[in-house]
């Protein structure tokens, strides 16, 4: 499920913190870089579990609603357009998902007003009255209705937020990934997916022979860490227009992830790694960092290339 992109995210913000003076051992920090890339899934288990929950309780009451001492017509023949809806009956009967939601010890047993309290949101909804009136029950409109859940209310649902928070920082920090996450998993759902389908991996090389990914954000890590002061000597020359340590934190330990994909990383082209660290300077630094780090990388590269340092496999690496 992750791409690179959201591993370079994690290995930038677990640097921040050891050289901000949050984590001064490297394996310490390592293995908190790793426990957090880990709750992401953890995270995707439950909102997927929390999903479920609210279909859960809109069965329950619809059950509830039939033993009422004069029931409506209503109430005897609800509508179980949502109940039934094919997204959310996947999750349910999924064996992987009802394997790692033992696994993670979800209960929802106490968070019942919460969930109620969704529900009741949920119902409110143009969109989901919409989708309830509708005589369209294809899979294709199930799967619309889950995304507009998660991307208009779930990922607004402070409750939820304030829930996850007390249940681990890491789920703060990944709420708004997870539920990106939750909104593509949807979206590739088939036909065919069924109890047997595994659910997702969190790393797409999690299952090859050599899982390059996780090797890719602990190498990026270590080697910024380990190559700091390497570092420094590399930048200083290109930033004398500027005192150095006045420089932003944070746009020195971009530079320096790019440094080290450009001399280590021999699979990632320049232009991949150039792009990718410009765009999260946008995210992570103030507004004029992305020239300010564009123009110092600019330089590092020739340079690099001048002595050699850079060293691709595969044509054309260096130059795209």
């Amino acid at each position: 499920m992750l791409y690179r992109r959201h591993l370079r995210i994690k290995a930038l913000q677990a640097l921040y913190a050891y050289f901000s003076g949050g984590q001064e051992d490297i394996v310490v920090g390592e293995k908190q870089l790793m426990l957090s890339i880990n709750k992401i899934y953890e995270l995707f288990i439950y909102q997927l579990s929390f999903l479920n929950q609210v279909r859960t309780f809109a069965d329950n009451l619809s059950e509830d609603r039939k033993k009422k001492y004069i029931p409506t017509e209503e109430d005897l023949n609800p509508n179980l357009k949502f109940i039934e809806n094919r997204v959310l009956n996947y999750i349910d009967n999924n064996l992987d998902f009802n394997k790692k939601e033992e696994l993670y010890k979800i209960n929802w047993a106490d968070q019942e007003d919460m969930i109620r309290k969704f529900y009741n949101l949920l119902s409110e909804q143009d969109f989901y009255k919409t989708y309830m009136k509708s005589d369209n029950f294809s899979l294709e409109e199930d799967k619309k209705l889950i995304i507009k859940i998660v991307d208009r209310l779930l990922s607004k649902f402070d409750l939820l937020n304030s829930y996850y928070s007390e249940k681990s920082v890491y789920f703060v920090d990944s709420y708004d990934l997870v539920n990106i996450l939750l909104i593509k998993f949807t979206d590739v759902i088939k036909t065919k997916s069924n109890i047997n389908t595994p659910l997702p991996t969190l790393l797409k090389t999690e299952q090859d022979a050599v899982n390059t990914d996780l090797q890719f954000v602990k190498k990026l890590y270590r080697k910024v860490i380990l190559n700091n002061e390497t570092n420094d000597n590399l930048i200083k020359p290109k930033t004398k227009n500027w005192e150095y340590d006045r420089i932003p934190m944070m746009d020195l330990i971009i530079i320096k992830m790019a440094i080290t994909e450009f001399i280590y990383m021999d699979e990632v082209p320049i232009k991949v790694t150039l792009n990718e660290y410009i765009e999260l300077s946008k995210y992570f630094s103030i507004a004029k960092s992305k020239t300010f780090i564009n123009g110092v990388l600019d330089k590092l590269i020739t340079e690099l290339k001048e002595e050699g340092k850079i060293k691709k496999i595969g044509q054309g690496m260096i130059d795209n």
